[in-house]
């Protein structure tokens, strides 16, 4: 029988939470793009494989693709290999062969223009979104992952690059709700449970408190020395470990997406 994610993850991920959370993404990985010198995009990532400057390109690639995966919904490139319901590490090697492929045939540019690019179709896509919520998108097992779904899974992907980039300026990055963000990648992402604290697993509640950054998966991870809030999530810059257990829901993201052990 065909389901859809947990209702749980559904009824909690809704147009206007996941909306606001999404344009946070995009926003927050402006703001720190503005913070790159020109020599500092060459700074590596928590992507061992990848400069900043090249994260800036995956953005680029990864934004078009999304257009691309909804204009052909259901049966987009993407759906066709998620309905395999291949093992996620199998799915994980074919997607990375892509993203390497893309990235090599992308056209040269600076890292302010490939984020400029990525902008500019990262925001056009969700004005895309609300008109086709409903919609199936693609399937994975007996998971039906809605055009609403897929939101979720962009959604937290632009919140973990933002992190990603914040590591390559030497800070540390949370989102300002990660409860939504759960319950986005709950939504779009089936192939990957997120393995959250037993007492946490539940109907994500309003949240808008100030949380402070989860703990870095590099060797060296920061002490919050300063913290600057925006509206968007809260960035640290240190040199020393900041507490994991203060975001615990963010943690469990980082780890569920590889940047945390």
């Amino acid at each position: 029988m065909e389901r859809r994610d947990s209702g749980e993850s559904m009824s909690s991920w809704a147009p206007g939470r996941a909306l606001a959370a999404y344009h946070a993404g995009v926003t927050v990985i402006c703001e720190l793009a503005v913070r790159f010198a020109e020599d500092a995009w060459s700074a590596v990532t928590p992507c061992p494989e990848w400069r900043a400057a090249d994260l800036a390109g995956h953005l680029r690639c990864m934004a078009d693709d999304f257009h691309e995966y909804l204009d052909d919904a259901p049966d987009s490139r993407m759906a066709r290999l998620m309905a395999t319901g291949a093992h996620p590490d199998s799915l994980a090697r074919k997607m990375a062969r892509q993203n390497a492929a893309e990235l090599a045939a992308l056209p040269d540019g600076t890292g302010p223009e490939h984020i400029r690019a990525f902008a500019a179709s990262a925001r056009a896509y969700a004005q895309r979104i609300p008109a086709v919520w409903n919609l199936p998108h693609h399937r994975y097992r007996d998971t039906l992952v809605t055009a609403g779904g897929m939101l979720g899974a962009v959604c937290a992907e632009w919140h973990l690059h933002a992190w990603d980039l914040a590591r390559s300026l030497g800070k540390d990055y949370c989102p300002a709700d990660p409860d939504t963000l759960a319950a986005g990648w709950r939504a779009g992402l089936p192939q990957l449970p997120l393995d959250l604290p037993e007492d946490l697993d539940r109907p994500v509640a309003s949240s808008r408190t100030a949380r402070h950054p989860a703990a870095s998966c590099a060797a060296t991870p920061g002490t919050a020395a300063h913290r600057g809030g925006h509206g968007h999530g809260n960035l640290a810059v240190g040199v020393g470990p900041a507490p994991v257990e203060d975001s615990p829901v963010w943690a469990a993201l980082l780890r569920a997406s590889g940047r945390l052990l």
